[in-house]
């Protein structure tokens, strides 16, 4: 019974939290060239500065604006957090998911995750991971052995790709893709790693239930760069650092994300600055999302099965995921 109350709390202490809006500025000396086919900029938001167990992260956004983001729902982004050798580890303990695929992808430093799958592992700079929940699964998520052994800097991301309603209930499982195995496109005012879909002649190895993509993108001072989408698919950008310039003279700073509108294919950037960044959409499921803590499914009967299942151990054993 105790072990059932804490449980219990856990799921009520997990509701998503949102996100502040942005004004977004205005670009005075315009770099950027204009095209017919540019997409329109929909809403410029702020990220909102939150703890997720001893992580410090930045919250794009988070169970709202599903107008402008599915197939994904939740946006977080940890760090970057100077971590000391032989410190404790950055860890968020064993909690469980359902009906969703939190990923995590590291910019600097190391992760180890461990859950009720029997996968124990490491991840590295440039590492992704999927953790597909399906009917439900536990794990957690700590800072990793290097950062442990050698300090440094502890940064990436977490988010949440939404399982399409057919596939909410399907046995879950892990997946690790290391840096070696993405396509990345080079050239001398830009790198693009595609880490999810497809972009020109790069593509990822990464199986999805739906058309999605997930670009990592870093551009050169005053560089100007068009990236093709599909028009009636969704697309956003997160600025992890710089100045991008955006359709209308708008501008994105740091911490900010861009919702665009459907109808058009290319998004025009252009980058005043050395800027990093991450492009994400795909296609919209267009499917009810009711979300609880760490479940998102498609009605609130899935979400009393989930909590069921959570409680009677049917996804597995916090206490064992945490050893």
């Amino acid at each position: 019974m105790k072990d059932d109350m804490k449980r219990r709390e856990f799921i009520k202490g997990s509701a998503i939290l949102g996100m502040s809006v942005a004004g977004g500025s205005l670009v005075v000396n315009s770099g950027m060239y204009h095209e017919n086919t540019k997409r329109k900029v929909f809403r410029i938001l702020s990220a909102d500065r939150v703890n997720v167990g001893t992580l410090p992260v930045m919250r794009a956004f988070a169970g709202d604006q599903n107008d402008y983001v599915s197939p994904y729902v939740l946006f977080d982004e940890f760090g970057p957090v100077n971590v000391a050798a032989g410190s404790d580890p950055l860890r968020v303990d064993a909690h469980p998911h359902a009906g969703v695929t939190p990923t995590t992808y590291f910019l600097e430093g190391s992760g180890h995750h461990k859950d009720s799958l029997d996968y124990d592992f490491q991840i590295a700079k440039g590492d992704f991971m999927m953790f597909s929940s399906g009917k439900g699964a536990i794990h957690m998520e700590e800072s990793g052995q290097q950062l442990y052994d050698e300090g440094g800097f502890y940064h990436g991301f977490q988010i949440w790709l939404n399982t399409p309603s057919a596939y909410k209930f399907a046995d879950p499982t892990t997946s690790v893709h290391r840096v070696a195995d993405m396509d990345k496109i080079e050239t001398d005012e830009y790198s693009i790693q595609v880490v999810l879909g497809e972009l020109g002649d790069a593509k990822s190895s990464v199986a999805l239930h739906s058309p999605a993509f997930y670009y990592h993108v870093k551009m050169n001072e005053d560089a100007r760069l068009d990236i093709p989408t599909d028009p009636t698919h969704n697309a956003f950008i997160y600025l992890i650092k710089g100045k991008l310039e955006l359709e209308g003279g708008k501008a994105l700073k740091d911490n900010q994300v861009v919702l665009y509108e459907r109808g058009e294919s290319l998004l025009n950037l252009y980058a005043s600055t050395q800027s990093e960044f991450l492009v994400l959409g795909g296609q919209a499921l267009d499917e009810r999302v009711y979300s609880y803590g760490p479940f998102v499914m498609n009605n609130e009967a899935q979400i009393r099965q989930c909590i069921h299942n959570y409680n009677s151990g049917l996804m597995g054993n916090p206490a064992l995921v945490n050893q």
